[in-house]
């Protein structure tokens, strides 16, 4: 038996699991990663693609923050376009197909080689609590010491994939599962929920009739994931788009009977926003067809997956419904779709900086928090990684708030709300989603980076040299356009009325037909800067009011957010609250007064009582020590 000690130890080399440790070790700490099996880490269990709608925001955060997931997806990245292109930018979200092969073999690149950083197969059993340390005992009876652990198990706990009757006891695409961890987190306290999630057939592209099918070409010349990508990305391979019809729809009517998902036979909750195709169909009995993506998993390989085509019955009923399908019709199946169900925490065991509430010094990050998502996971990791390590150091753990990332908001729901399916981020959760864009996610929070010790000085030197362009650009929109033939024919070609009189460079931009990049090709106002500052700059410009005012409402609930509830304050003695707010609150033990007024059943009339009884109980505090 082999023992060693680590300051750090994470669980699970997945989305979470890499960016808990690489954060960890950049800090400086002895970490050591622990993994089911080296060809896991940084798996794409599902489809080979990174970001989409809200997610998006979250790789771009994460990769503010110093973490890895934009660097690696900007490098993998086969095909590139923005969702939502034909709407505000509140709601615009970059989506990579990626390489499946070549992410996995970059990030572990990565994590093999970052100082301080131990990466290792093996399957942990048991976590035993010893005073301050932390003991993880694997499945061949080695043990590793450590002062935190972090655990990113994903969907390994207890997991067994199912088709139509057929099931087995393993992780995501037959990948050993972790058999015994779950009874050591009931052994710890743990309430424990029981998720579900599936993945799509994959088909043979030599077999898809790819000629009678709707392009889904990428886009050129947009700004990638990570700030410190500079190399525009090409697109290598082109999707496709197809749907059911009602051939595929009678099919899977007249055998959901052997439908696992609908029979009783799977028993964990499924995600409500991305469900099997039989559910689809059962759900919405009015839609006469669905959208369905063909993707290609790798340059590597032949894989095509099946986007929206999720389903976990019978290989032969899996067969004819793909084979219903138009340019599918002689596909050849050469993976299986499965559903697969595993264990997962109660994410309300956890504070807002992911440590456990019953023990100290334990993280969760990930899809054991019952979150869905490689984004989600890996935004989740950082922030346990980076909290570990603040615990550690003896420092205040890091918590990012609604209004300064979409990081936050996952974190709160999660943490205040619960959730009882797995948890997917999107744009419409962020009431701040129109400050929360993509293209500012460093503007944000790569001082936050750099004040827990994370973001390079590279990356910090590139964040200011934006930061002070930025600053020179926003100088220039006070500089006139002088009224002349030029200007007059300028706004006629793009069917705005010409000013009377000479016009500064802002209220130009902000007429509906124009904007700063216009303005510039026409007049060179912004001819020294960057498009990515451009193109900054005018949303500043054309959204100037709303964001004004998101900015005073981020602000205000910030207030509540500095009213924190002290550790000791006993819900079930104040007098003047309803029981039932005394029950929630107990529950949910928020951390502060802005966390307080999310929790579900507890109102605005609740809040301003708490306000009071909060003010009165450090008052009487106060007192006693004098």
């Amino acid at each position: 038996m082999m023992k060693q000690s680590f300051e750090a130890i994470v669980i699970g080399a997945g989305h979470a699991g890499c960016e808990a440790a690489l954060a960890l070790a950049r800090k400086g700490h002895k970490t050591l990663l622990l993994t089911i099996s080296l060809d896991a880490v940084a798996f794409l269990a599902c489809n080979p693609s990174i970001g989409g709608t809200a997610k998006g925001q979250l790789v771009s955060e994460i990769d503010a923050l110093g973490g890895q997931m934009g660097i690696i997806a900007d490098k993998t990245a086969i095909q590139m376009r923005v969702l939502n292109r034909g709407r505000g930018p509140a709601v615009q979200s970059l989506r990579a197909q990626a390489d499946k092969q070549q992410y996995h073999t970059e990030m572990k690149k990565v994590v093999e080689s970052c100082p301080n950083l131990f990466l290792k197969q093996g399957e942990a059993e048991r976590v035993l609590l010893d005073g301050d340390k932390k003991i993880v005992k694997t499945a061949v009876g080695d043990e590793f010491e450590a002062d935190v652990v972090v655990f990113a198990t994903g969907v390994y706990l207890n997991s067994r994939i199912i088709i139509g009757k057929y099931t087995e006891n393993v992780g995501p695409n037959g990948f050993k599962n972790a058999k015994k961890l779950s009874n050591s987190l009931k052994e710890l306290g743990y309430k424990l929920l029981r998720f579900k999630t599936g993945t799509p057939a994959r088909v043979n592209a030599r077999s898809v009739n790819f000629e009678i099918l709707e392009k889904q070409p990428g886009e050129e010349n947009i700004q990638p994931f990570s700030f410190m990508t500079t190399k525009k990305i090409k697109n290598k391979v082109e999707c496709y788009l197809t749907y059911t019809n009602p051939k595929t729809h009678e099919i899977i009517q007249n055998n959901l009977d052997k439908a696992p998902s609908l029979s009783g036979e799977i028993t964990g909750i499924g995600p409500r926003y991305c469900p099997s195709i039989e559910t689809k169909i059962v759900r919405f009995a009015d839609k006469d067809r669905h959208q369905l993506f063909l993707e290609p998993e790798s340059l590597s390989t032949s894989e095509i997956y099946i986007q929206g085509f999720s389903t976990s019955m019978p290989t032969d009923i899996q067969e004819q419904m793909i084979h219903s399908v138009k340019g599918l019709e002689n596909a050849e199946i050469m993976r299986d779709s499965y559903a697969i169900e595993y264990d997962c925490i109660d994410p309300q065991q956890l504070s807002l900086s992911l440590e456990s509430k019953l023990h100290s010094g334990l993280f969760f990050a990930g899809q054991i928090n019952g979150t869905s998502g490689y984004e989600e996971a890996a935004a989740q990791g950082i922030v346990a990684g980076i909290n570990a390590a603040l615990k550690l150091e003896n420092k205040t753990p890091l918590i990012i708030s609604r209004g300064e990332g979409y990081i936050g908001v996952l974190i709160d729901d999660i943490v205040t709300k619960g959730t009882n399916e797995p948890y997917r981020m999107m744009t419409s959760r962020a009431e701040y989603r129109l400050s929360l864009r993509q293209d500012n996610a460093d503007l944000r929070l790569t001082q936050i980076g750099r004040d827990v010790g994370l973001v390079s000085k590279a990356r910090y030197n590139r964040f200011l040299k934006k930061k002070e362009n930025l600053k020179k650009a926003y100088e220039k929109l006070s500089e006139k356009l002088k009224i002349n033939e030029k200007l007059i024919k300028f706004f006629k070609k793009y069917g705005e009325n010409p000013p009377k009189n000479s016009i500064s460079v802002k209220e130009a931009i902000k007429r509906s037909n124009l904007d700063a990049k216009k303005v510039n090709e026409e007049f060179g106002v912004f001819s020294e800067f960057s498009d990515e500052i451009i193109a900054e700059l005018n949303l500043i410009v054309k959204f100037e009011g709303y964001l004004k005012q998101q900015n005073e409402d981020i602000k205000k609930a910030q207030k509540t957010e500095e009213v924190k509830i002290p550790k000791n304050f006993d819900f079930s003695k104040q007098k003047g609250l309803k029981i039932e707010t005394i029950q929630k609150l107990s529950e949910v033990r928020p951390e502060n007064l802005g966390q307080a007024s999310r929790i579900s059943g507890v109102s605005p009339a609740d809040i301003a009582v708490l306000s009071v009884l909060i003010k009165k109980f450090e008052g009487e505090k106060h007192d006693t020590k004098n």
